[in-house]
C-alpha cells in the first residue's frame, strides 16, 4: 500500500481533529477565527459547499485536512474579478480548480443547447452561478489574483478535456484543458493519493514541475522541454510512450480523431496504462498512465472521515440545494464501474475496476446516519455508479494485469468475472437491521444482466429495497445501437422485467420497472425509434423522463458523433446531427404526448410507416388530431410569447440561448 494513504498513518501530522460540527472555512473571517495567516490550500468548486462524502471538494477538502493541511473552500465565487481569490489570501501550497460535479456546459445547457432554468448543485437551484467553461475562468482568476501559486485543475471538465476534444457547444474539436486554463497539472481518476502526494510533495519544498512524474496527472510540455524518462512510473506501467494524432490532425481529419479516441481508451487499466503525448502546436500534452484504484482499507479510510453530511450554513435562506437533498440520506458502497457503456464517462473519470468499503465501515456509517437528528428512518441510497456490482472483480489477477477490454459485460459478461451478488445480500441483510433505519431504498440504478440470474438478490431487493418503482436502464431496443452503446441485449431487458414481476407477485407486492430510454444516440435513426415506440406501445411503458443524447467531451459515442466513424472497428455508423431530426427522435420516445403529434407524424412518414398512423391497435397516433393536440399547441405557443416577452424585458428582445451568445462572442 502506498505510504501516501496508508490508513493507519491517517491524521499523524495533525494535532488538531475534526469536530464533526465544523466546516472547511469559506472566508477570511473563519480562517481568522481558526487562528490561520494562510490557508495551505485553496479549493475553488463551481458547486455549492457540501460537507457530504458524495461531494469531491468535500472529500479531498477532508483528507488533505487529516493529513495535517489547512484547507479552505472558494465554492461559486463571483468569477468577474480576482476579488473572491484576493479575499482568502494566496493558498501556501497550491490551488486546487474543479468546474464542479458536472461539466459546466452540461451543467448550464439541455441537449438542444438551449439554458436550462435550475441548477441542482447551487442553493435554491438558482442558475448564473458559474461560468461557462468554468475549469478555464476560475484558474485564469487564480492567476490573475497570485501569479506565482501552483494551479492543480480536477473534476469532471478538467480530466475529461486534458486531450484534444470535441466540444458540442462550439461544434468544433478544442485544445486540451491545459492550453485554456494555463494549469499547471491536471489530476484525472480517483483523486485522493494524487492531491495528497502533489501536496506533499510541494510541502516538502519540490516544485509542481518535479511533480510531473505522479500517476493521474497530465501537463502541458514547453516547446524547448524534453519528455521526461518514462521508467519513473512503477513498475505496474506499460513502459512505454505511446502518441496520439496531433491536435491539428484530430481537427482536420475525422479518421485522426477516431484513431486518438480509439488509443486513448485502450490506455484506461492502470496495471498496463502506458503514458500518451498528443502534439498541440510546437507543445505536447503528456497524460501519465491513471492512478491505482483505492484499496478496501483507504476506501474505508476515505468515508471515515468526519462530514457533517450538511450543506454550508451560509446557504441558508437562499433554499437546499437540489443535488444535497437528493443525496443526504444516501450511503455509497463502491466507486468505478466496468459496464463501458460508451456514452459514460465513469470509467474513464472512476476506473474500470470496482472500489469498495468493507461491511464494516458501512454499517458504522449507516449507525452515524440513523442516530442524526432530523432522519426519518428513510435510507434514500445503498449503492454507487451501479447498485449491484460491490465487491465484484476480475477472478484472475494476472488476466487481469494485461486486459485492454473496454467493458467487462459486453458484448457479454467475461467469464473472468466474479460476478457473486452475495457480499451484497449480506450487506442489505445487515443494513435493515440497524437500529433507526426502518426502509433502505436501491437507487442507483441495476445492472439487468449482472442481476438476472441472481434470484436470491432479486428476492431481497423487491421484497424489502423497492418502494414500489425500480430504475433499470435499457436504453433502447434495437440490438444494433445497444452494441455501439455497449448495453445488453433487448432480451436482457425483457428476461430481467419477468423475473421481476414474478418475484414481486411472489412477494405480494404491486411493483414497477422504471425505464430510461435515450433518443438521438450514434446508431439510432428513425427506423430504430420507431421500433423503440413500438415496444412502448406494447409493453404499455409511456417514460416521462427521458434523454437526449449529449455529447460530452472524449467519450467513444461522442468520436461516433462527431466523425460518423465507430472508433473501435473504424467503420461508418450513422448519426442524427441536425436539430430537426433530433426533435423527431425525442418526439416518438413520447409519442402519446399531444404536443408531440405533428413530429410523430413527420416521422413516420419520412421513414415510409404511414401503416402506424391510424385508429388501429398498434397506431401509433391516430389519424387525425384531437381536440387535446390543439390544446397543447395553442398551449406551447403561449409559453413561447411568454418566454419571448419576458426576454424582451429583460434584455431588449435578445435570445439568451448558447448559440446566439456564441455567435456574438459573448460567452462567459
Amino acid at each position: 500500500m502506498p505510504a501516501a494513504l496508508d490508513p493507519s498513518r491517517v491524521g499523524s501530522k495533525s494535532p488538531q481533529q475534526t469536530p464533526a460540527d465544523r466546516f472547511l472555512p469559506t472566508s477570511r473571517k473563519q480562517m481568522d477565527a481558526l487562528g490561520w495567516s494562510q490557508p495551505d490550500v485553496v479549493f475553488v468548486s463551481g458547486d455549492a459547499y457540501v460537507d457530504h462524502p458524495s461531494f469531491a471538494a468535500a472529500i479531498l477538502g477532508r483528507w488533505l485536512e487529516r493529513h495535517g493541511f489547512k484547507v479552505a473552500v472558494l465554492s461559486q465565487p463571483d468569477w468577474r474579478s480576482a476579488d473572491p481569490w484576493r479575499e482568502l489570501g494566496a493558498p501556501r501550497l497550491f490551488y486546487a480548480v474543479s468546474a464542479g460535479a458536472m461539466d459546466s456546459m452540461i451543467n448550464h445547457y439541455t441537449a438542444n443547447r438551449k439554458r436550462r432554468n435550475a441548477d441542482a448543485y447551487s442553493p435554491g437551484g438558482e442558475i448564473n452561478r458559474r461560468p461557462d467553461r468554468a475549469n478555464a475562468v476560475y484558474a485564469q482568476r487564480c492567476r490573475e489574483a497570485f501569479k506565482q501559486v501552483p494551479i492543480v485543475a480536477g473534476g469532471v471538465e478538467a480530466s475529461l478535456r486534458r486531450v484534444a476534444h470535441y466540444d458540442y457547444w462550439s461544434e468544433r474539436v478544442m485544445p486540451s484543458s491545459l492550453v485554456s486554463s494555463k494549469a499547471d497539472l491536471v489530476a484525472f481518476g480517483t483523486g485522493e493519493r494524487t492531491i495528497l502526494e502533489i501536496a506533499q510533495g510541494l510541502d516538502r519544498g519540490q516544485s509542481i514541475r518535479e511533480l510531473r512524474r505522479l500517476r493521474g496527472v497530465a501537463y502541458l510540455l514547453g516547446k524547448n522541454e524534453s519528455l521526461p524518462e518514462d521508467h519513473l512510473f512503477d513498475a505496474n506501467s506499460g513502459g512505454d510512450t505511446v502518441e496520439l494524432p496531433s491536435l491539428e490532425d484530430v481537427v482536420r481529419d475525422p479518421v485522426a480523431f477516431a484513431r486518438a479516441t480509439r488509443l486513448l481508451h485502450r490506455e484506461t487499466n492502470p496495471l498496463n496504462a502506458r503514458r500518451l503525448v498528443q502534439r498541440h502546436g510546437d507543445r505536447r500534452v503528456v497524460i501519465n498512465p491513471p492512478p491505482h484504484g483505492l484499496s478496501e482499507a483507504e476506501m474505508d479510510a476515505v468515508h471515515g472521515l468526519r462530514y457533517t453530511r450538511e450543506s454550508h450554513p451560509s446557504y441558508r435562506g437562499a433554499g437546499e440545494i437540489p443535488a444535497w437533498r437528493t443525496i443526504a440520506d444516501s450511503v455509497q458502497i463502491m466507486r468505478g464501474c466496468f459496464g463501458g457503456c460508451t456514452f459514460c464517462s465513469i470509467t474513464l473519470h472512476q476506473g474500470r475496476a470496482i472500489q469498495s468499503r468493507s461491511q464494516a465501515s458501512i454499517l458504522e456509517e449507516l449507525r452515524g446516519l440513523a442516530g442524526k437528528p432530523g432522519f426519518k428512518g428513510h435510507v434514500s441510497d445503498l449503492g454507487g455508479p451501479t447498485a449491484n456490482m460491490y465487491r465484484m472483480r476480475c477472478s484472475k489477477p494476472e488476466v487481469e494485469a494485461s486486459c485492454r477490454r473496454l467493458s467487462c459485460v459486453s458484448p457479454k459478461v467475461c467469464k473472468l468475472l466474479d460476478t457473486s451478488h452475495a457480499p451484497l445480500v449480506e450487506l442489505m441483510r445487515k443494513s435493515r437491521k440497524i437500529p433507526g433505519v426502518k426502509k433502505v431504498h436501491i437507487a442507483s440504478g441495476i445492472r439487468m444482466d449482472l442481476a438476472r440470474n441472481e434470484p436470491q438478490y432479486l428476492a431481497e431487493l423487491v421484497n424489502h429495497h423497492v418502494g414500489g418503482h425500480l430504475k433499470v436502464a435499457p436504453e433502447h431496443v434495437s440490438d444494433r445501437v445497444l452494441a455501439y452503446m455497449k448495453k445488453p441485449p433487448q432480451a436482457t431487458f425483457e428476461e430481467f422485467s419477468e423475473k421481476f414481476r414474478a418475484a414481486s407477485k411472489r412477494a405480494g407486492k404491486d411493483q414497477f420497472l422504471v425505464p430510461y430510454f435515450i433518443a438521438s444516440h450514434p446508431g439510432s435513426g428513425l427506423e430504430e425509434m420507431i421500433e423503440l415506440a413500438q415496444f412502448l406501445k406494447k409493453s404499455g411503458h409511456r417514460p416521462r423522463q427521458v434523454q437526449d443524447f449529449i455529447p460530452a467531451p472524449m467519450d467513444i459515442a461522442t468520436c461516433m458523433f462527431h466523425t460518423g466513424i465507430d472508433p473501435e472497428t473504424m467503420k461508418p455508423v450513422k448519426v442524427a446531427t441536425r436539430p430537426s431530426d433530433r426533435a423527431l427522435q425525442r418526439a416518438l420516445l413520447q409519442f402519446f404526448l399531444p404536443e408531440n403529434y405533428f413530429d410523430v407524424k413527420k416521422a413516420l412518414t419520412l421513414a415510409g410507416r404511414e401503416d402506424l398512423i391510424g385508429d388501429g391497435p398498434e397506431c401509433l397516433i391516430a389519424a387525425q388530431p384531437s381536440r387535446a393536440v390543439g390544446n397543447a399547441r395553442a398551449a406551447a405557443k403561449a409559453r413561447r410569447e411568454g418566454a419571448s416577452e419576458q426576454t424582451s424585458k429583460a434584455g431588449g428582445g435578445r435570445p439568451t440561448g448558447y448559440r446566439w451568445a456564441a455567435r456574438k462572442g459573448r460567452r462567459s
